[in-house]
C-alpha cells in the first residue's frame, strides 16, 4: 500500500518498520514531526529530552543495551549533542543507531544557516541524505542496517524542503530483530585515554571500509541521458536540478554524503564535457571532486548561501528567468508577530516601556526583538541569554546590572539555561533573570517539556517546580508575576533590578494557543473616547489596527487579554 506522507513522517515510518524500540529527541524545525509522528506508534518508546545531548546519550545507552534507537533534532542540535557523538563514533554502537539532523537553508525558523556535513566529516561517522519521503523511509531503514555493519553510529541529514514536503511512499510490514547480546566490554565502551587509542584506531579502519562502501552504494545512483551535462547533487538539490534540467543533463545522485565516493565521481566526471556540482549551503562535494583533480562548476554560479529552487537552476544553467509581475505601490512587510494575547507582549512591554536592555534566548519569544516593542538586545543559542547576562554585567559592573535583564522560556531553562543561573548564583553578579513560563514549549508547536506536568504522549509526568528549582540552585530571590497585570509587572522588574543579589522572576501564563485557555470576549473601542494617539499600537498587537485616526479592534482575533486597555488612558478600550 502507498500513502503520501511528509518527509518526517516517512522518517518515522521508517523507524517503525526498521524495529526500533527507543527513540529520544528534542524539538527543533524542521524535524519536530519525525519523533511525533515515531510517538503514534505503541511499538516504539518515544520521549522528549531536557536537550539534544541528553537525547543522544540515551539513544547511545539504548543502542550499547542492544537495541535499535534513534535520536533527532536540528542542525543547531547537534553542536549541543557534538559531546556524544564524537565519542559514539569511537565505541561504536551494539544495536543500530541512527541519528535524524535536520538543515534550515534559508533559515526559515533558525539563527544559522549551517551545514551539518560537516559534523559528519570531523566526526568520522558515515551521513546519508535523502531526497523525497520514499527515499526518507527507505534510507532510515538501510541506515540502521549500516549502523550494525559497520559498527558506527549513522547521522541521515534532512533539510526544511525535505522534512516538509510530501510525495508517496510504500508502507512495509515492522521488522522485528532479536535485541543484540549485551557484553561488558570496557576497551570498547570506557573511553578513557588508553582504551579510547584502540577505538581511534577502529575508527580510521572502519573509515576505509565505509569509503569502500561508498563506491558502490546503491543508495548512490548514476541517472545516464547521455548528452554533454553532467551534474552531481544529493537530497533536494536533485529534484531542483532535475525538474529544471530534465532529461537534459546526465546525473549522479549521492545518497552517501559522509564519506564520499571517489572512482564513482572520477568516473562520472570522465563521461561529460561540462560537469556540474549543485548542492545547499557550502561546498563539500564541489571542493571533494576538485581535490580528486576534477574540474567542476558550483558555487561560482549557486553560491554559499540559502536555498536552492528549480528557478535558480534553470537561471544558472539555461539562461532561462521565470517571468514575474512587479508592483510599483508601497506594499506594506508582513513579519512574523506574537499572537494576540501572548503572555509574553506584556512583559516585553514593559521592558521596552523602561528602556531596559534585554540578553534574549531562542523561543516564540525571540520576536519581541521585532518593533514596535524593540526588546532584544541580543539572541546567540539556546540558554545563552544567562551565561550572556552575567558576562556583560561582569564587564559593565553596577549601571549594568541596574538596567539589563535576561529572557528565556520555561523549555529552554530545561534545555541549558539552568546550568547559567548557577553559574550567577555561583560567582555572583546581581542579575535579573526572567523565565517566561508558557506552560508549554510553544515556537516548535506545543511539546510538553519537564516542567509541564506531561510526557511526550500527554501521560502524567513529573514537574520541575521552576521557583523551587531557582531557590535550590541558590537565588533567594523568586518571585512569580502576570504579565497581563502591567503594573505588577512592572513593578517587578524596576524592583529586582534594584536590589544588590541574583534574582529572577518568574513571568507565568499560558500560551494564548492552549486549547484548555479560557478567553475573555474581545473588546471593543470606544471611538467617541479615542484620541488617536496610537499608544495601543506599541504593543505589537495584530487585532489593533487604526482606521480613519482611531484604534480599532478585530474581533476575530482578540482574546480580551486587557492589557491594551491597561495602556490607553483615555478609556477608550472597554469590555
Amino acid at each position: 500500500m502507498k500513502k503520501l506522507m511528509l518527509g518526517n513522517a516517512a522518517f518515522a515510518r521508517g523507524l517503525y518498520e526498521a524495529g526500533v524500540t527507543v527513540v529520544s529527541s528534542y524539538p527543533g524545525t524542521p524535524s519536530t514531526e519525525i519523533t511525533e509522528f515515531a510517538a503514534e506508534y505503541d511499538e516504539i518508546y518515544a520521549e522528549w529530552a531536557p536537550n539534544e545531548k541528553v537525547a543522544m546519550e540515551v539513544a547511545l545507552g539504548a543502542s550499547i543495551a542492544g537495541s535499535r534507537s534513534f535520536c533527532g533534532m536540528k542542525h543547531v542540535g547537534l553542536n549541543v549533542a557534538a559531546d556524544p557523538l564524537y565519542t559514539a563514533s569511537y565505541t561504536g554502537v551494539n544495536g543500530g543507531m541512527v541519528i535524524a539532523v535536520a538543515d534550515d537553508p534559508g533559515m526559515h525558523s533558525s539563527q544559522n544557516e549551517q551545514d551539518s556535513r560537516h559534523h559528519a566529516i570531523a566526526s568520522k561517522v558515515l551521513m546519508l541524505e535523502p531526497s523525497d519521503s520514499a527515499e526518507c523511509k527507505e534510507f532510515t531503514k538501510a541506515a540502521f542496517e549500516l549502523s550494525e555493519k559497520f559498527d558506527t553510529p549513522v547521522i541521515v541529514r534532512m533539510s526544511t524542503r525535505v522534512a516538509h514536503s510530501q510525495s508517496a511512499v510504500e508502507l512495509c510490514d515492522r521488522a522485528e530483530p532479536a535485541q543484540k547480546e549485551y557484553v561488558k566490554d570496557p576497551q570498547k565502551y570506557v573511553m578513557m585515554p588508553a582504551f579510547a587509542r584502540g577505538r581511534h584506531v577502529f575508527v580510521e579502519e572502519r573509515t576505509k571500509k565505509l569509503r569502500e562502501y561508498a563506491e558502490t552504494s546503491p543508495l548512490n545512483k548514476v541517472i545516464d541521458n547521455g548528452g554533454d551535462i553532467g551534474i552531481i547533487t544529493s537530497g533536494v538539490s536533485y529534484q531542483y536540478a532535475r525538474e529544471a534540467m530534465g532529461n537534459n543533463a546526465s546525473y549522479l545522485k549521492l545518497g552517501v554524503v559522509n564519506p564520499l565516493p571517489e572512482e564513482l565521481i572520477k568516473n562520472f566526471c570522465a563521461k561529460y564535457k561540462k560537469v556540474y556540482v549543485i548542492e545547499e549551503l557550502d561546498d563539500i562535494i564541489e571542493s571533494h571532486c576538485k581535490k580528486l583533480g576534477m574540474n567542476v562548476s558550483g558555487k561560482e554560479l549557486f553560491g554559499y548561501i540559502g536555498e536552492i529552487s528549480q528557478a535558480v537552476v534553470a537561471e544558472k544553467l539555461l539562461g532561462k528567468k521565470n517571468d514575474f509581475t512587479t508592483f510599483d505601490g508601497n506594499v506594506p512587510v508582513r513579519p512574523p508577530v506574537m499572537c494576540a494575547g501572548c503572555p509574553h507582549r506584556g512583559l516585553f512591554y514593559c521592558l521596552s516601556k523602561n528602556k531596559i536592555r534585554v540578553s534574549g534566548d531562542i523561543g516564540c519569544y525571540t520576536l519581541g526583538a521585532s518593533a514596535p516593542l524593540s526588546a532584544m538586545d541580543t539572541t546567540i543559542c539556546m540558554g545563552a541569554s544567562i551565561s550572556a547576562l552575567h558576562g556583560f554585567n561582569k564587564a559593565r559592573g553596577e549601571e549594568a546590572e541596574k538596567s539589563t535583564v535576561a529572557v528565556i522560556g520555561d523549555s529552554t531553562f530545561m534545555h541549558s539555561g539552568m546550568t547559567g543561573l548557577v553559574n550567577i548564583a555561583y560567582n555572583a553578579t546581581n542579575s535579573t533573570v526572567i523565565i517566561l513560563d508558557n506552560s508549554i514549549t510553544g515556537m516548535t508547536g506545543h511539546q510538553q517539556n519537564p516542567t509541564t506536568g506531561k510526557n511526550l504522549k500527554g501521560d502524567p509526568a513529573a514537574a520541575v517546580n521552576l521557583e523551587e528549582l531557582c531557590k535550590a540552585i541558590g537565588i533567594k530571590r523568586v518571585r512569580v508575576v502576570d504579565p497581563y497585570d502591567l503594573a505588577g509587572t512592572e513593578a517587578a522588574i524596576k524592583e529586582e533590578l534594584a536590589v544588590s543579589e541574583p534574582s529572577v522572576i518568574i513571568s507565568r501564563r499560558p500560551c494564548a494557543l492552549l486549547k484548555y485557555v479560557k478567553h475573555k470576549p474581545a473588546l471593543k473601542v470606544v471611538t467617541d473616547n479615542c484620541k488617536g494617539c496610537k499608544m495601543c499600537l506599541k504593543l505589537g498587537c495584530p487585532a489593533i489596527s487604526v482606521r480613519d485616526g482611531k484604534a480599532v479592534i478585530d474581533h476575530t482575533q482578540c482574546v480580551g487579554c486587557g492589557i491594551c486597555s491597561e495602556v490607553c488612558k483615555f478609556g477608550a478600550i472597554s469590555e
